[in-house]
């Protein structure tokens, strides 16, 4: 009978921790994933990307053992100016042609206080891999008028677009044309998926 509960003790040890992690699919209708930068030293240009698709596992009862990824479509940017979109698009740019998704898939995230999170992860911008830090906030779950269950999810985050081969640059009588930090804003509703039968 020892020997039986030994057994059974060393298995339950060795055995890996349930996951308690739910799935949940990014809302791209309702998802916004913007940016800005400055532009000859004296204001912010905003644009955001049309085009997004992603999933989160989320795992109530420790956050932190949760993981988000997304991909992005370069060729979705807009920021109310065809002819400027073209030339981000381009290879001065993005290169959308050679390098045509931003991917972010996380490798840690540490939950805090009411929701906030710190979400480590690697960013793929015109095909170059870097780590960032997303600063998140994370709602409460919410059922919807059609049955569904939502959640909202925010984030935000500065990166120096040169680290990713984003070199373009002109200089102006006042500075650079273009900033070199660029500031990250995602407003996004995540959907509980529903167990499949």
């Amino acid at each position: 009978m020892k020997n039986a509960v030994r057994i059974a003790l060393a298995a339950a040890l060795a055995a890996p921790a349930l996951v308690h992690a739910d799935p949940w699919a990014i809302d791209a209708s309702h998802t916004r994933v913007g940016f800005s930068v400055r532009h000859l030293v004296i204001t912010d240009v905003k644009g955001e990307f049309g085009k997004v698709a992603g999933k989160a596992s989320l795992d109530e009862k420790d956050l932190g053992k949760s993981s988000v990824e997304a991909t992005i479509e370069v060729a979705s940017i807009d920021t109310r100016e065809p002819k400027r979109d073209g030339h981000l698009r381009s290879a001065d740019f993005f290169d959308a042609e050679k390098c045509p998704t931003i991917t972010f898939k996380s490798t840690k995230v540490e939950p805090g206080a009411e929701g906030k999170l710190k979400i480590s992860g690697d960013l793929t911008m015109r095909c170059t891999t870097k780590p960032v830090v997303l600063d998140g906030e994370l709602t409460q779950a919410i059922k919807d008028p059609f049955g569904g269950t939502r959640r909202g999810f925010s984030a935000t985050a500065k990166l120096n677009r040169k680290d990713f081969g984003v070199s373009w640059s002109k200089v102006a009588d006042v500075g650079p044309v273009v900033g070199d930090e660029v500031k990250i804003d995602i407003q996004s509703e995540l959907v509980k998926e529903q167990p499949k039968t």
